[in-house]
C-alpha cells in the first residue's frame, strides 16, 4: 500500500497539475508529497477499493471507489501525463464500475472539472449523467457566529439525527460522517436544541447537509479554514453562492456532479464532496 502510494502520489499531482496548467487554473494539490499523503490514506482505508494501472513494467495510474455508503464515489482517477492517450484512464474507470456493479451499489457518482472536456466526454460515454454544476470556493476564514445557531464538533451521538437529515435531503444517508468525527473535522449545527445541519469537514473531500441555507452558512462562517482547493457549493443555489461571495470567498473553478443509478433531486441545502 505505502509503496504504491509513494509512486501514485506524484502521478496524481502531475496529472491534475498538467490539466490545471493547460487551462490556467491553480493546481488541485500543492505538491507531490500531498498527493502521496492523500493516496496513502485512501489506499489504506478498509472501505476504499483502490487499484493501480501498470504499463511497460511500471505503475502509471490509479483510481479509487469509495464504498462507505450505498452510493459509491469515484476518484481520484489519474494517469501519468507522459503516457496519455492509451485508454488507461478508461480502463481504470471500467474496473471500478465493474466493481460497483458486482457489489450492487444503488448508484455511482463522481465530480469532474467542468473545463476538462475529455473527462466529461469519457464519463458520458461510460453512462454518467451530468446532474449539478458546482463551484469550488476558497478564501479567508469568516469567523462569525450566526444568531440562533450553535456550531460544535459532531459526536457519535449525532450520527442518527444526521442520517435522518441526509435521507430527507438526498434520499439516502452517507456514512463518511463517522470518519469526520474520528478525524475531528466534523461539525454539527444546533438550532432550538435539534441538529439541523452537519459537515463531515469543510474541505474538498467533505460534504455538508442542512435543513436550510442558514445551516450551511453557519458551518461555513465558523470554519477556521477550507481544506484543499475549497468547498463545493452548488452553483444553482444563488442564495448560498452569493452569500459566500459577499463574505469574500472566491470561485476557484467550476465542477460538475455526474451520476449513474440512483439520484434524487435534493430537497434541502447541501454541499458536495469531490467524490460526490
Amino acid at each position: 500500500m505505502e509503496h504504491d502510494a509513494a509512486i501514485c502520489g506524484p502521478i496524481c499531482y502531475e496529472a491534475f497539475a498538467a490539466i490545471d496548467r493547460q487551462h490556467n487554473f491553480p493546481p488541485d494539490l500543492p505538491s507531490p508529497e500531498v498527493g502521496t499523503h492523500l493516496l496513502s490514506i485512501m489506499f489504506s482505508h478498509p472501505k476504499m477499493y483502490c487499484i493501480v494501472a501498470e504499463a511497460e513494467g511500471r505503475i502509471v495510474g490509479s483510481n479509487c471507489l469509495d464504498e462507505r455508503s450505498i452510493i459509491a464515489g469515484v476518484g481520484p482517477v489519474t494517469v501519468d501525463p507522459r503516457i496519455q492517450n492509451r485508454r488507461i484512464g478508461r480502463a481504470l474507470m471500467e474496473a471500478v464500475l465493474d466493481r460497483a456493479r458486482q457489489r450492487q451499489f444503488a448508484g455511482v457518482r463522481l465530480v469532474q472539472a467542468a473545463f476538462h472536456n475529455r473527462s466529461m466526454s469519457l464519463y458520458t460515454k461510460l453512462g454518467f449523467v451530468a446532474r449539478e454544476p458546482l463551484s469550488i470556493m476558497q478564501g479567508p476564514a469568516i469567523m462569525e457566529t450566526l444568531e440562533g445557531t450553535e456550531v460544535r464538533p459532531a459526536q457519535e451521538a449525532d450520527v442518527e439525527a444526521a442520517s435522518v437529515l441526509c435521507e430527507r435531503v438526498h434520499g439516502h444517508n452517507r456514512a463518511e460522517l463517522r470518519d469526520g468525527i474520528r478525524a475531528g473535522s466534523a461539525r454539527a449545527v444546533i438550532r432550538t436544541g435539534a441538529l439541523t445541519g452537519y459537515a463531515s469537514s469543510l474541505a474538498f473531500f467533505g460534504h455538508a447537509v442542512g435543513e436550510t441555507n442558514e445551516d450551511l452558512q453557519a458551518l461555513i462562517a465558523t470554519a477556521e479554514s477550507f481544506g484543499g482547493p475549497g468547498i463545493l457549493v452548488p452553483t444553482r443555489n444563488p442564495q448560498l453562492l452569493r452569500w459566500c461571495l459577499e463574505k469574500s470567498l472566491r470561485i476557484v473553478y467550476p465542477m460538475t456532479l455526474m451520476t449513474i443509478g440512483l439520484y434524487n433531486e435534493p430537497t434541502g441545502a447541501y454541499m458536495a464532496s469531490v467524490t460526490f
